[in-house]
């Protein structure tokens, strides 16, 4: 090779020209080569490994969990996105692709032994068939399931449409309903929860996800609110943690006119870089709107949103999203297993890519001494962040960390008292008892906690244990006050310790009265109206809708947003 490449300097023209194509192909067979010589002699160690274990790890070894662990160390060594999807994980998979499946249309979850319903899908049969969130699930088709785990009790319910379950459930309070039998159904999961005007002309949708007929629910959803009379939109993609990119085209094509391209996928493999543009004529390319992100946005609603700004179509007010620009593709493995990998990256309309500039790649504690970011590496990232990208009006839009909104809403961070009542099922516990006293309540948008309601959570929470902040501390403090041996002064004082922080408890369920209270407020309302109702709830007091609607009713300052800045020597011109 040394050699080819000192007669390549020593020549010149079309003599050179063809030692040069002679260099190229050996280089590249020389690297073909060398590639399958690496993958054959991994795969060998790997296979020795495997053989090792079998005949000599001291105990019997499952080789199935050794396997899969060995795949899922290695994908996690590349990017946080590409995955291994085992068999029992594919219909769960499936489902989130999709958004169908067949089964009772329930969200269970588990607090410490119990299985239970955590959230009814309206009109779905566990709806239907009068279960209630909180229940307890104690039988399924006659099967004690309260040893089993969670996904064995969400397999058992779930099924081919059109087939019966039987479930038997217990209530709070302990009693046990009779046997229900709900007959399953080919269950879709909305996109669009809910939508309504929030004033007299701005209509207002949640969009929550982007699984099969996202964009009929949005154009459906518009259609009623412009025939409701509403003018302007607020389209919140606020927790959107993506889906189907065919899906994100199709919403960003109900705005924006037929032939933009929305986004750009590169790739090593040229075969994977490919444009999709909107192929249809849009549905209403005027009506102002404001579009609503923060850190739990990903993916397609990065694409949507990150379209609208580069195109001066919409507003963005919120916080920055999360960053994840990368393309994965579905590989079938054999076994009802398949890979899902990273081949990709998405970038939109300004040339800029969503990814974050430095994702985690989450490195074994082991290994991520050994793989420090290199210069090089860190050069790129600088560059990368320092590139300029404008809009199509010429706005200086920002890249590295996911969509910058055009309006910062930084969020109030809730009480810690609040935080610990969330995090100890507390005021979902509460929302279970309420339902069982409360037949009917309010109108989602008109029910609000009174004082009494309060008064009434209050009192249910003295005989519950919930801690935070030093309270935490004194726990641990007292548990090794009693295995030090330490005397009972010491034991006392901090017994002493604790009832005042009870005291502190009741000062703080009264100063923050008002954020429990909307708390409590979302999650009753949920217990009759669905997700709808909670998100319904909200709205009147959600920092960021109500910044949108104030700048919708500005229409000025919103079309001077979307305006690029002039340039210090354009303004002086234009003020003579």
């Amino acid at each position: 090779m040394r050699t080819l490449l000192m007669k390549l300097r020593r020549h010149k023209g079309h003599y050179s020209l063809a030692l040069l194509f002679l260099l190229i192909g050996l280089l590249a067979g020389s690297q073909l080569q060398d590639n399958r010589f690496k993958v054959g002699k991994n795969l060998e160690i790997f296979a020795n490994i495997i053989n090792a274990l079998e005949t000599h790890y001291v105990d019997e070894i499952d080789q199935d969990i050794v396997v899969e662990a060995g795949i899922r160390g290695m994908l996690r060594s590349l990017d946080p996105y590409t995955t291994f999807i085992s068999e029992k994980e594919l219909a769960q998979f499936q489902t989130f692709t999709s958004g169908e499946y067949g089964g009772i249309g329930a969200m269970i979850s588990q607090k410490k032994e119990k299985k239970m319903v955590r959230e009814l899908f309206q009109d779905c049969p566990a709806h239907k068939g009068g279960l209630r969130v909180g229940d307890e699930f104690l039988k399924v088709n006659d099967e004690d399931v309260t040893g089993y785990d969670l996904g064995r009790v969400s397999s058992l319910l779930k099924g081919k449409p059109g087939t019966p379950v039987r479930v038997a459930v217990a209530r709070p309070g302990g009693k046990e309903t009779p046997e229900i039998t709900l007959m399953r159904e080919e269950v879709m999961l909305k996109n669009v929860p809910y939508q309504g005007k929030i004033q007299q002309d701005i209509g207002y949708i949640k969009l929550t996800g982007f699984s099969g007929h996202a964009a009929d629910e949005v154009k459906a959803a518009l259609e009623s609110l412009k025939k409701g009379g509403a003018k302007k939109l607020i389209l919140d993609l606020r927790g959107n943690p993506g889906g189907i990119l065919g899906e994100a085209i199709a919403i960003v094509n109900l705005f924006i006119e037929k032939g933009q391209t929305v986004v750009e996928t590169k790739g090593k493999n040229t075969a994977i870089t490919k444009a999709y543009t909107t192929n249809a004529p849009a549905y209403d390319t005027e009506m102002p709107m404001v579009i609503l992100i923060d850190e739990g946005c990903a993916s397609a609603s990065e694409i949507v949103s990150g379209v609208v700004q580069d195109c001066d179509r919409g507003v963005l007010i919120g916080k920055n999203t999360f960053g994840k620009g990368l393309v994965q593709t579905i590989t079938s493995l054999g076994y009802n297993t398949q890979l899902k990998l990273t081949t990709a990256k998405y970038y939109i309309p300004s040339g800029r890519c969503i990814q974050k500039i430095n994702y985690d790649r989450t490195p074994e504690p082991e290994t991520a001494a050994a793989t420090p970011t290199t210069d090089d590496e860190a050069l790129t990232s600088k560059a990368a962040e320092e590139e300029v990208f404008k809009t199509q009006a010429g706005r200086i839009v920002q890249n590295g960390d996911g969509i910058t909104p055009d309006i910062i809403v930084e969020q109030k961070t809730l009480a810690p008292i609040t935080i610990s009542l969330i995090a100890h099922d507390l005021i979902f516990d509460y929302a279970t008892l309420f339902q069982t006293k409360h037949k009917h309540i309010a109108p989602a948008a008109d029910f609000v906690v009174t004082e009494a309601q309060y008064r009434d959570f209050i009192a249910f929470l003295k005989d519950q244990e919930y801690t935070y902040g030093l309270a935490l501390s004194l726990d641990w403090l007292m548990e090794q006050a009693e295995g030090a041996h330490y005397t009972e002064d010491i034991k006392q004082k901090i017994t002493l310790l604790k009832e005042q922080i009870q005291c502190k408890k009741q000062e703080d369920l009264r100063k923050y009265a008002k954020e429990i209270k909307r708390r409590l407020q979302e999650t009753i309302v949920g217990r009759y109206y669905f997700q709808a109702g909670s998100v319904a709830a909200t709205l009147h007091h959600d920092q960021s809708v109500q910044k949108a609607c104030r700048l919708l009713q500005n229409m000025d300052q919103y079309y001077a947003l979307l305006k690029a800045p002039m340039a210090p020597e354009a303004a002086v011109t234009a003020s003579h």
